[in-house]
């Protein structure tokens, strides 16, 4: 039977280590696809903020830097992490740079937006700060649209249900 779990993947953090997505397991996992140069990257203190709120409650965000939208992330990982650092505390698992859609699309963003392979939709990332929400089993449960606040009432009562 095929894998539909995200636990299959390993990727590398920020500073190059290996992270495995099997160490998530029993956790719910909000994944979003970041840029530091954004009009949506005051969502990092958002994002913060709820990770925060629910890291004690088996919740985790992972945060996946792109350069695929209008190159609005253009530094290197270290660059990266020193932005989300200083500008907004961030404390939650930031990942290297990855691409999340196009040719060069990482087998995680491929896995995220088929539906033939997480079974529950075909999605395109429509640009940063998408969100796609993975249950405590690793499935993919929901695609949030990049405008829609970390912090929305949907996104909240997932993370509480």
């Amino acid at each position: 039977m095929k894998d539909t779990s995200i636990y299959q993947f390993t990727v590398q953090d920020i500073n190059g280590d290996d992270f495995p997505l099997s160490e998530l397991k029993g956790k719910k996992v909000m994944i979003v696809n970041t840029a530091s140069k954004c009009g949506l990257t005051p969502q990092y203190e958002l994002l913060e903020s709820i990770y925060n709120t629910y890291k004690f409650q088996n919740f985790v965000i992972i945060g996946f830097p792109a350069n695929n939208f209008a190159n609005q992330e253009p530094g290197s990982n270290q660059e990266i992490a020193e932005f989300c650092q200083a500008n907004y505390g961030v404390s939650f698992p930031m990942m290297s740079k990855i691409s999340v859609k196009g040719d060069d699309i990482h087998p995680l963003y491929k896995f995220l937006t088929q539906k033939d392979k997480s079974g529950l939709e075909d999605s395109e990332v429509a640009w940063n700060f998408q969100k796609y929400l993975i249950d405590e089993n690793g499935q993919l449960a929901k695609v949030i649209s990049p405008k829609t606040l970390p912090t929305d009432k949907s996104v909240i009562d997932w993370i509480e249900q």
